[in-house]
């Protein structure tokens, strides 16, 4: 995955004092072409990274908020196209430019946003047209920001030994914006960009105002989770009754709530229909679950199939299908285990229960 640089903008943001008094600057060391950037030490520092930001793998729904690589979409109003979107203009005349000229300009306009930001921090801050010479004649956009690197230093001689270096950077944890986005090797999508944050911060984001991200996995099943429950009672419950107040507040608690007990509302049936109709859409959506001290981990579509929950008095059990059993790290006796037919294990599950309500009864006497 080749690149040819066409310009590249090279800056320094430094800022001084601290709130509502810090001050923000940035300093431009220079615009390069192709023939000057072949020969730079630019190209050296650089050698490798687009083709990393551009492999970078990422997911339009991830599996958490706090992710450090997104996709984001320029927000468009219906009936408009892209060029009613700020953002989008900004990063097509950094794209269509053709002069020197040109592309300082519209590179100086992202380091104007850039600084307009809350949580600026000082560094290099690189901005590339370039083009990939295998696939596309259109060339592409990137964004590299390197914060500087505290306490480096480089080795002088027998009487120094070590010489302080100002202003030093590394392309590790460097952060970075591709556009247009490329879903695939050969295609591009000119509605999305693809952005990379290290740090998990997310002030890099910040002075895109009109992109937004997709929604997190979690947070997308949390949705249709809801939507599902409330459709459920809005069929049994009228909506201005006393229970179905209750529930509101119940699920205002549950959406909030980090870790959260089995609520035992709707029959197995409609669960695994909806679990199937969710996997369906997201085929690794996780189903991860706490009993008591033993934790399960699988995927959304196992429940059902080969994932099930049952009761014995009050009691929980969890049936766990397999076509096999692996051990790893200690070693136990279980190891060697001939496993009970299922009704055998049933069996001793419902004497203990039956012996657990047995007790209670005499307590109560």
């Amino acid at each position: 995955m080749d690149f040819n640089i066409n310009f590249l903008s090279f800056y320094v943001i430094q800022t001084d004092g601290e709130g509502e008094q810090t001050r923000k600057q940035f300093r431009h060391f220079q615009t390069l072409d192709h023939e000057d950037y072949e020969v730079s030490n630019v190209k050296d520092f650089l050698d490798g990274e687009l083709e990393k930001i551009v492999k970078r793998k990422v997911d339009k729904h991830p599996k958490s908020e706090q992710v450090p690589t997104k996709i984001g979409h320029f927000i468009v109003e219906p009936g408009y196209g892209l060029d009613s979107n700020p953002n989008f203009n900004l990063f097509n005349r950094a794209r269509m430019a053709r002069t020197i000229g040109d592309f300082q300009k519209a590179s100086e306009a992202f380091l104007a946003a850039y600084l307009d930001t809350n949580a600026v921090r000082d560094g290099a801050f690189l901005i590339a047209n370039a083009t990939m010479r295998k696939y596309f004649d259109e060339p592409f956009v990137f964004l590299l920001k390197c914060d500087f690197e505290p306490k480096v230093a480089a080795i002088a001689d027998e009487s120094t030994l070590l010489k302080k270096v100002e202003m030093a950077i590394t392309t590790k944890g460097m952060k970075s914006i591709q556009y247009p986005y490329m879903p695939e090797e050969g295609m591009i999508e000119e509605s999305e960009l693809k952005i990379h944050q290290a740090s998990h911060a997310r002030y890099f984001e910040e002075f895109l105002k009109y992109v937004e991200y997709g929604d997190s996995m979690p947070e997308i099943m949390k949705a249709q989770v809801k939507t599902m429950v409330e459709e459920h009672f809005q069929e049994v419950l009228h909506e201005d009754s006393i229970e179905y107040e209750q529930l509101e507040k119940e699920l205002e608690i549950w959406e909030a709530s980090p870790k959260r007990a089995l609520q035992e509302r709707l029959p197995a049936e409609q669960v695994i229909e909806a679990a199937a109709q969710i996997a369906e859409t997201a085929p690794e959506a996780d189903l991860q679950m706490k009993l008591d001290h033993i934790s399960v981990n699988a995927l959304l579509s196992d429940f059902g199939e080969t994932v099930h929950l049952a009761k014995i008095g009050d009691r929980y059990i969890t049936i766990v299908e397999s076509e096999s059993i692996l051990f790893e790290k200690g070693f136990s006796p279980v190891e060697f285990l001939q496993p009970d037919e299922l009704e055998k294990v049933l069996g001793r599950l419902k004497k203990k229960a039956g012996a657990g309500i047995t007790d209670i009864v005499n307590e109560q006497k």
